[in-house]
């Protein structure tokens, strides 16, 4: 995959809008009550909220899809959710933001997952989790695989969006890997631990610092440069991927890529709320490879994008003009 370098910033933008991006993997649905507390519950020692509002936004790979929609590019989902109610709510989600959802799947086995979130003033009480994280059964493994296969060659870029809930397994991994290397579709990875080394033979490969040391199983100083770029290195051996980004935090991001190894500092921001900045640098990241971009503009473009979210209370997907606007004073 040889980079095209003489690309501006005007032009990058204008062809994110001509990208289909493929998104692999775990599909959720994130629930928010929204009150007040103004007593105590007699029947046990706790607040009692009442409720304000009520919201429903898509969570896990559904924040990729809205952040891969707002730079233009057409978002397909590809993953398995219940038939139940919340699945039901979790496609209205989806048909309301006009998303793709011809590689949806709905198993009369499965539970879909929900994420219930109570508010009260502004300070989040409990969460209750709705879910399953076991694998999805061989049968629908493979309507899966077979999805994906129908929807690859149709498709720029695949993002695989882990989040160890079962949707994603090594042999899913694996034969889709190997199809979309057949049809010259790079793959983009967002991983978690379960199938953390599952990934060989992808593209690019993005995991954060945390990921990275538990992924491994290795201890090393971020701080010493030398320990660091051999553990990326060590990832890279060892799945056979061609470049991998590490997002860093406060540090911001690293990435080895095309024979070229760079290290970003984070942009000075007012950190505001660092909920789903790694949804938004994956997208970014991938449209970046889909269009052959170099390592300094993918990592640079992720970075800044990963940064601007953080300035918004809640998850919310990239603002493509602000990006365009600080991408050009900036990279």
């Amino acid at each position: 995959m040889s980079p095209v370098l003489d690309m501006t910033i005007d032009e990058l933008f204008d062809q994110f809008d001509k990208l289909r991006v493929l998104i692999i993997g775990d599909v959720m649905l994130d629930s928010y009550v929204w009150g007040h507390v103004e007593r105590i519950s007699p029947e046990a020692p706790v607040p009692v909220v009442t409720v304000d509002r009520r919201e429903l936004r898509l969570g896990g790979a559904g924040n990729v899809l809205l952040n891969v929609q707002a730079l233009g590019a057409e978002a397909i989902i590809c993953s398995v959710i219940g038939t139940d109610e919340p699945g039901d709510r979790l496609i209205g989600q989806l048909n309301e933001r006009k998303l793709n959802c011809d590689g949806l799947i709905r198993s009369n086995d499965r539970i879909t997952t929900i994420k219930e979130r109570i508010i009260a003033s502004s300070q989040q009480v409990v969460r209750v989790d709705t879910e399953t994280d076991r694998y999805i059964t061989s049968e629908e493994r493979n309507q899966l695989i077979a999805k994906a296969k129908e929807l690859i060659p149709t498709c720029h870029v695949i993002i695989f969006e882990d989040y160890d809930k079962g949707v994603l397994s090594k042999e899913a991994i694996a034969e889709i890997t190997d199809f979309a290397n057949e049809q010259g579709v790079p793959t983009v990875v967002d991983p978690k631990k379960r199938n953390f080394l599952s990934y060989q033979n992808t593209t690019l490969f993005k995991p954060n610092l945390k990921e990275l040391r538990e992924g491994l199983k290795l201890e090393f100083d971020v701080d010493n440069a030398e320990e660091f770029q051999a553990a990326v290195e060590e990832l890279k051996d060892r799945l056979n991927v061609k470049g991998a980004l590490i997002t860093l935090s406060e540090r911001g991001v690293f990435i080895d890529f095309n024979g070229e190894k760079r290290q970003l500092p984070a942009h000075i921001r007012k950190i505001a709320d660092v909920s789903g900045a790694g949804d938004t640098v994956i997208s970014i990241a991938a449209c970046c490879v889909a269009l052959k971009q170099s390592a300094s503009i993918i990592a640079g473009l992720s970075n800044l994008g990963g940064g601007l979210v953080c300035e918004s209370v809640g998850v919310v997907p990239i603002d493509k003009a602000q990006l365009k606007e600080e991408a050009k004073e900036s990279l």
